[in-house]
């Protein structure tokens, strides 16, 4: 009998763990594991959502020009450069897909998202890693790391899951000194906690070979309606419409990321409270002997003496209903992922760890 067989990388792809939403056994849990805005999405979102709703019979917009006008006109963006998708995820799919396979190198850094590898390898491509210095990334250490066979070099600034950004005149040089022929994507799920950061917008003015993706799942809190966006050089963006399926973002999705990309006002709020809780939480648990690298996104990556504390840790934080991300996938043993909630959220967490740490004193 002739075996039926997955092309080549398929089988090396691991499947995705997204964060942990429940305890068993536990009630009043409070999930810290998955970078989600605890204050939800816009009310104009969810109100536009609602409206939308009404006419799931109709298929929706093919072109999203509605959706790439309002993110044109709210970021200064020409909107014909703009290509909306299932969450950035696909953008970055797209981009591999057209760009990298088989014999093709895919750069990026040793704590970088894991969808880079996972989206390289299910293009055939060899996904390539490259050292972080101090888990922050190495412009250096990426251009040592490019080959002739380098065809897309990922970053995300802000980082996931460190939480660290690097400067944009280290990004300029990153774009100048990577091989001819290959793409700098500008990975900016977490842009918007910036206070006045384009995410890399200006770069791709100058230059032909820099990409942006963004998403609607972290500060607009749409992660569950599934959609992000992609800026870049129009012959980019042509290539990757050419990839997109003529109906890939709901009716829905659109009408809610629309609403919320206006609603500028409640970004601002969002931004302000993750920013006073993270300043807040990360000093608590400074005092406790548990220090962060400053962080530019809505979460902090605790760190402790050894994995063992790590995992010590996070079970106490589940036994009390606090769920947060372990992240020795993303070779951070000895680290904990910890989203930014709301202040009794913080508060609570930061009681529970104190509470752990006085235990094993």
């Amino acid at each position: 009998m002739t075996q039926i067989t997955p092309q080549p990388g398929i089988m090396d792809i691991a499947l995705y763990q997204g964060g942990a939403a429940h305890v068993t056994g536990v009630s009043n849990v409070v999930k810290l594991s998955s970078n989600e805005n605890p204050l939800g999405p816009s009310p104009r979102a969810v109100a536009a959502m609602q409206e939308a709703a009404a006419n799931m019979h109709r298929y929706p917009s093919s072109d999203h020009a509605s959706l790439r006008r309002a993110i044109g006109e709210v970021h200064g963006l020409a909107p014909e450069q703009i290509i909306c998708g299932a969450g950035s995820d696909e953008i970055i799919a797209f981009l591999c897909q057209a760009y990298a396979g088989p014999g093709d190198e895919v750069l990026f850094t040793e704590h970088g998202f894991a969808m880079y590898r996972i989206s390289a390898l299910a293009a055939g491509a060899t996904p390539v890693e490259v050292p972080e210095r101090e888990r922050v990334t190495d412009v250096d250490a990426l251009l040592a790391g490019c080959t002739d066979r380098t065809r897309l070099v990922f970053i995300a600034n802000p980082n996931n899951p460190t939480g660290t950004m690097i400067s944009a005149r280290e990004v300029a040089r990153l774009a100048d000194g990577i091989p001819a022929g290959a793409l700098l994507v500008l990975d900016g799920a977490y842009a918007e906690y910036v206070e006045g950061f384009d995410g890399g917008a200006s770069l791709i003015a100058e230059r032909n070979n820099v990409v942006m993706t963004r998403t609607f799942s972290k500060i607009y809190g749409l992660g569950g309606a599934r959609i992000g966006w992609g800026y870049g050089p129009q012959e980019i963006i042509d290539v990757l419409n050419r990839l997109r399926g003529p109906f890939n973002v709901s009716s829905t999705a659109l009408a809610g990321a629309e609403a919320a990309v206006r609603d500028t006002d409640y970004l601002d709020h969002c931004r302000a409270e993750n920013a006073k809780w993270r300043g807040w939480l990360a000093d608590a648990l400074a005092e406790l002997g548990v220090p962060s690298d400053v962080s530019c996104t809505n979460f902090i990556l605790a760190r402790f003496g050894s994995q063992a504390e790590a995992e010590a840790c996070d079970d106490y934080l589940q036994s009390q209903g606090l769920i947060v991300r372990r992240v020795a996938g993303y070779k951070l043993p000895n680290a904990l992922r910890i989203t930014i909630g709301d202040e009794d959220a913080c508060r609570r967490l930061a009681a529970a760890v104190k509470t752990f740490k006085e235990g094993r004193a």
